[in-house]
């Protein structure tokens, strides 16, 4: 088929724009429209909240423009920002029906008149199949709505298959896996609007029908293309289907609508202005190796050895406004423009802490303080429940006041203690984990998300990973499986467990390690090796470093070197989920608190030039002012050396 040629900015727009030319970042939102409302009109069928949607993501846009480093992925990361932006949609929609009464649901059922099949037929003027396609979209839940959004464009030429995954957050093969799903329903869908237009009707389809409140969903798709498949009468309904790739080639994008007229979306997210430096936008990452986004508990003692394996060559310790009506919304985007803006997180905004988890069978003796050295610190086993901390005693003087950045990648290991909350939404971080399922006693911030962990074998229940699929795109795997002191499981029993993780349908992360992850027969090599023999799926890589030389650039040499090996010998993205200087070689040492800062700030640097390594984070959030530590805030206010310095790292 010939190429077609894709619409939106070329690369010189988008390196002028980013340097501050206004004339350019007109010219960029302009240009950047069409695919966006083709996008988030078809992920959200047309809903009216569309016009909204895609202005906040061109808003988004233009505040993260200034930390996108490689202008040729510069699609990628826009089409990121605007499968997060219907993403957070979605979640305020299902979030507000909750709260909303029976009568006012009403507001969440689209007009068949209205939606965006029906827009794209009309405007379109499809022939026959392409027209049975764009009704079919109707009979999709949205999670494959938004995933046809983009395979559409990819097909019609506008989007890459590596932009496709890049959006979603997925590896090649996991997003090709997804939309073979999301076809197989499409296909489905196909035969039930074939099958109710058919005249006459075939009578057992009516009588299925009669229950039928004439609103296109899941369920119904199901129930009618189960009778159709079966039914002698109706068997003639997949005679002639073209494949939809053929069908979708060439077709161009839907016009934008007057309620969205360029030039005023244009004024209203540029503000009559250029863009400021800003954190990423919208949670995608700065590099514009986009993620997909999530969250949820832990603990008390996560148990560190008082010796660490040494590292290669001895020198590494190891590792609303619709834009349409009121002018009061173009107001209200100017002054947004103006304000700084934090990632948004998967969910609304207004969050309460989870509950504590219910006391599993597994038991232990309670640990010390998080923030005492990692031999005997912040990571209880997540089968245990967290038990109450005493308030760390607070430092005399207060710390001068420190700008706090963002970015997509950076994120923090958490535990209870006095302040944690209050610490978390200061530090910055826009994502976190506890090493477990849930957060209980941590309120997740807006600007922060939660991902899951399963830590070890006990805690693969029904129950563990029930509460890991409520918590966004992504699950972390097993906890240190090569320490005694941690999960410790042999490759033969994380790969009996792995299907289990496997169905929780999240993007999943492998078993992160202590150390040795690029080592030949290591323990994450034969954990590798295991799964790709028996077809399993992993992701990305999640690995510890901590470093035991506290110079500097030595230790971030050592580190980067690390990550790049691990890249080297499995060729997926990483995430860096522990790694602090802790030297274990002899006992437990601490840098300096000078040092340790010095450390976050290049450190953090370096990783965010890594264009394999979508997320860091610190060990860890909670710090003793009694003891050396490498913690980031000793109360809910007080930050250390190192809490300063990982504020500021963007």
């Amino acid at each position: 088929m010939p190429k077609i040629r894709r619409s939106g900015p070329d690369t010189g727009t988008v390196m002028a724009a980013r340097a501050g030319d206004r004339q350019s970042l007109d010219q960029l939102v302009a240009q950047c429209l069409p695919l966006v409302y083709n996008i988030v009109g078809r992920a959200l069928n047309g809903h009216a909240d569309v016009d909204d949607v895609v202005q906040e993501t061109l808003l988004r846009m233009v505040r993260g423009l200034p930390e996108l480093r490689e202008p040729s992925a510069f699609r990628s990361w826009l089409v990121a920002i605007t499968i997060r932006q219907v993403r957070n949609r979605e979640h305020g929609r299902a979030a507000a029906r909750g709260r909303s009464a029976r009568l006012e649901d009403a507001e969440a059922i689209p007009d068949p008149a209205l939606d965006f099949a029906g827009l794209t037929i009309l405007r379109l003027g499809l022939t026959e199949q392409r027209r049975e396609i764009a009704e079919a979209t109707r009979w999709l839940d949205p999670d494959d709505r938004e995933l046809l959004s983009l395979w559409w464009l990819k097909e019609t030429g506008e989007l890459e298959t590596g932009e496709l995954a890049s959006a979603l957050g997925l590896s090649t093969r996991h997003a090709a896996v997804r939309v073979g799903r999301m076809k197989k329903q499409m296909e489905a869908s196909r035969l039930v609007v074939r099958g109710l237009g058919a005249a006459p009707r075939c009578a057992g389809l009516e009588e299925t029908a009669s229950a039928w409140d004439n609103i296109a969903s899941p369920l119904w798709r199901k129930r009618f293309a189960r009778h159709i498949r079966g039914c002698g009468v109706c068997t003639g309904a997949e005679q002639g289907l073209l494949p939809m790739d053929r069908l979708l080639h060439g077709l161009p994008l839907l016009v934008v609508p007057p309620s969205l007229d360029t030039a005023r979306v244009v004024a209203a997210v540029t503000g009559g202005g250029t863009p400021s430096s800003g954190p990423g936008a919208d949670g995608s990452p700065a590099s514009a190796h986009a993620e997909g986004v999530g969250r949820g508990s832990r603990r008390g003692g996560h148990r560190r050895p008082a010796r660490r394996p040494s590292g290669r060559g001895g020198t590494r310790a190891f590792p609303k406004p619709v834009l349409g009506g009121a002018a009061v919304a173009l107001v209200a985007v100017a002054v947004l423009v103006g304000a700084r803006l934090t990632p948004d997180s998967s969910a609304p905004a207004s969050k309460t802490a989870l509950p504590s988890s219910p006391t599993p069978a597994v038991t232990a003796s309670p640990s010390p303080s998080p923030s005492v050295v990692r031999s005997a610190s912040p990571t209880p086993d997540p089968t245990r429940t967290a038990e109450p901390t005493s308030s760390p005693a607070r430092t005399a003087a207060a710390a001068a006041p420190v700008e706090i950045a963002s970015s997509a990648r950076k994120g923090v290991g958490v535990w209870s203690f006095n302040g944690v909350s209050q610490a978390l939404a200061a530090s910055g971080a826009s994502w976190y984990y506890t090493w477990a399922t849930r957060h209980p006693g941590v309120t997740t911030p807006s600007s922060a998300n939660f991902v899951p962990m399963i830590w070890g074998a006990a805690s693969v229940t029904d129950a563990s990973l029930a509460e890991a699929r409520a918590h966004g795109p992504y699950l972390l795997g097993f906890n240190e499986p090569d320490m005694a002191e941690q999960s410790n499981m042999t490759v033969e029993q994380a790969l009996g467990l792995w299907p289990r993780l496997m169905e929780a349908g999240k993007v999943l992360g492998s078993p992160a390690v202590a150390a040795g992850a690029d080592v030949p027969g290591g323990w994450l090599d034969r954990f590798m090796s295991g799964a790709a023999a028996k077809g399993y799926r992993v992701d990305f890589i999640a690995l510890h470093w901590y470093g035991g030389d506290f110079r500097t650039p030595q230790a971030v040499e050592q580190l980067t070197s690390y990550l790049d090996a691990v890249y080297q010998r499995y060729h997926k993205p990483i995430w860096l989920t522990e790694y602090a200087l802790i030297d274990f070689s002899q006992g437990t040492r601490f840098p300096s608190p000078t040092e340790q800062a010095a450390f976050v700030t290049a450190s953090t640097k370096a990783l965010d030039s890594l264009p394999y390594l979508q997320r860091y984070a610190w060990f860890g959030l909670g710090a003793d002012p009694s003891k050396p530590n490498s913690g980031l805030f000793t109360n809910g206010t007080t930050t250390t050396a190192a809490g300063r310095a990982f504020q500021a790292a963007r």
